[in-house]
């Protein structure tokens, strides 16, 4: 099967809003360039009307122009190598592929190599969710990554010493890279494929992670707090700033308190703590 291919011109902000636009209709691979960003779909799974849709929304505040293409599968290993950079999240912790060198000032490293995946650290939501991770105590913690893609944030959770990891995701290439990079990170946990439904983990569990979009979100929050032991932590991201409002509306009346906030690039991401 092959790949459409989408050259993307846009402004510099909106290389980030673009991405996770995409990837919600069912994109699955991006990479940045000098000019904006090459996104990529399988021609079986690309939705016209939402694509146009998205455009018509962003072309003029983002200054959009693009040229389509078609192209077979490529090595993607190859392709991120080409074009991925590492990131630092503060001195916490530093995101590398297996072809950057290691950077041992670091408190804690890990390795994604991302392949089809969604989630190396660069996007706000990521970088976000890490950042969050490492304000909360994991040691000995049982946790559970929803919608998981590369298995950054297990990766994560394993490093600050979660005893108990759980991940999936709905996505078979996900699965199949986020395995890849828990082994390259010395993670025993595998990937399971579906959704949280189909999966059906068994709780309770100290810490849920989930940074999916916010129709997702809304859809399955009654069912992360029945997941969540009292006093556990709920870390959110994947919705706007403007988004927040919905969200502690939804969460409030099912026993969460907010601890805390931050946003990066308009993107949101939320601590809460399950109270009752």
């Amino acid at each position: 099967m092959d790949y459409l291919e989408f050259k993307i011109k846009c402004l510099d902000e909106f290389r980030e809003i673009l991405i996770a636009e995409f990837s919600m209709i069912g994109f699955d691979s991006f990479l940045e360039t000098e000019e904006g960003i090459d996104a990529y779909t399988l021609e079986s799974d690309f939705d016209r009307p939402a694509f146009n849709a998205v455009i018509d929304q962003y072309i003029v505040p983002a200054e959009i122009s693009l040229v389509e293409g078609v192209m077979p599968k490529v090595n993607w290993n190859e392709e991120w190598e080409k074009n991925y950079d590492p990131i630092a999240v503060d001195d916490l912790v530093y995101v590398r592929a297996s072809f950057h060198p290691s950077k041992p000032e670091f408190k804690y490293e890990i390795v994604i190599n991302p392949k089809m995946s969604f989630g190396t650290g660069h996007h706000a939501t990521t970088f976000q969710m890490l950042r969050h991770q490492g304000k909360i105590d994991h040691q000995d913690k049982r946790v559970l990554d929803v919608g998981s893609g590369t298995g950054i944030l297990a990766i994560m959770a394993q490093l600050l010493g979660a005893k108990q990891i759980e991940a999936f995701d709905i996505d078979d290439w996900c699965v199949d890279n986020g395995n890849e990079n828990f082994d390259l990170n010395g993670l025993k946990t595998r990937m399971e494929l579906g959704t949280i439904r189909e999966v059906n983990p068994q709780g309770e569990f100290d810490i849920v992670l989930a940074n999916i979009n916010k129709n997702v979100l809304l859809d399955e929050m009654d069912i992360y707090v029945d997941l969540l032991k009292v006093n556990g932590y709920l870390l959110l991201s994947g919705f706007y700033t403007e988004d927040i409002e919905d969200l502690t509306n939804c969460t409030m009346p099912l026993g969460l308190e907010l601890i805390s906030k931050e946003s990066k690039d308009n993107w949101a991401a939320l601590i809460l703590q399950k109270k009752v």
